[in-house]
């Protein structure tokens, strides 16, 4: 079966083989949670939700998710077995563990790894092809914030593999709020994530409209916006703000190892990005 679905993926390189095993065991997992009561709980988003069920071309790392009601009691651990099972039922053993955290946080994170991906288990089929080999682990971080910004939206996603179930998901409005929030108020210092920038390009050449209130929640949550209203055109000026302050050259180095082609990055700098957001649309309040 795993061969099956690689196969799908024509992978050219050990790096293109890992990324698709990974976004497999995402969809593994998706799909492991479906058979319990998570999705009654919570709703999927981030960049892995954008590429599996809207079509983003970038690979992503992470399974993130949201609470649909803040409860900080909430924890992963009794979805392991769930989970543990989805994979063994495809020939697959994993190792689950909740990541320890360093200081107080409202998410709360696992990491899910392969203890191999060698052999029968999963690599055979494609290094008889391919003559790829590798024998790195693949690890996915799942993380569930247990006390989110509210006031979004949500959709059901049909996925077809490894059978037929529904995932509750931001909709891509509240999506492009979570990922616009990120853009502007992440905070790593002098340090910028490509994937952020890879990501405000398709949504504004997607023509998704934002969810500003969303945004708003988000923004009053992580105390970077004091008010209790944001207009438009702030938000616009908050993005004209951080193209002036951030370095292009370095978004297009973090970015690159995400994307197959990446000269579909070679136009990105401070002008273009100016140019870019007076396209961005708003979702009508």
């Amino acid at each position: 079966m795993i061969k099956e679905w690689l196969q799908e993926y024509q992978p050219e390189n050990s790096d293109e083989t890992l990324a698709a095993l990974r976004e497999i065991m995402q969809e593994i997992t998706l799909a492991a949670l479906s058979r319990t009561d998570f999705f009654e709980k919570a709703a999927f988003y981030g960049g892995t939700a954008l590429r599996i069920f809207y079509g983003l071309e970038r690979y992503s790392e992470d399974l993130d998710f949201s609470l649909l009601n803040s409860d900080p009691d909430f924890r992963l651990e009794p979805y392991f077995p769930s989970i543990q099972t989805e994979f063994e039922a495809v020939g697959i053993t994993v190792s689950l563990g909740e990541k320890k955290k360093t200081a107080d946080s409202k998410v709360e994170s696992a990491f899910l790894k392969t203890e191999t991906i060698s052999n029968e288990l999963v690599l055979e089929g494609i290094v008889k092809q391919s003559e790829i080999k590798t024998n790195k682990n693949i690890k996915i971080k799942i993380e569930i914030d247990t006390q989110p910004p509210l006031n979004f939206d949500t959709e059901e996603k049909l996925m077809i593999r490894p059978f037929s179930f529904y995932v509750k998901c931001f909709s891509l409005s509240s999506l492009f709020a979570r990922k616009l929030h990120a853009l502007l108020f992440r905070k790593w210092k002098n340090r910028v994530k490509g994937r952020d920038w890879y990501d405000l390009e398709w949504y504004i050449r997607k023509g998704v409209q934002l969810d500003a209130a969303h945004f708003l929640e988000r923004a009053k949550d992580s105390g970077d916006w004091p008010d209790e209203s944001i207009s438009n055109e702030q938000i616009l000026n908050l993005l004209k703000e951080k193209i002036k302050s951030v370095s292009f050259n370095g978004i297009r180095e973090d970015v690159g190892r995400f994307v197959k082609d990446d000269s579909q990055i070679q136009l990105w700098n401070a002008k273009y990005f100016t140019d870019l957001i007076e396209k961005l649309k708003f979702k009508p309040k």
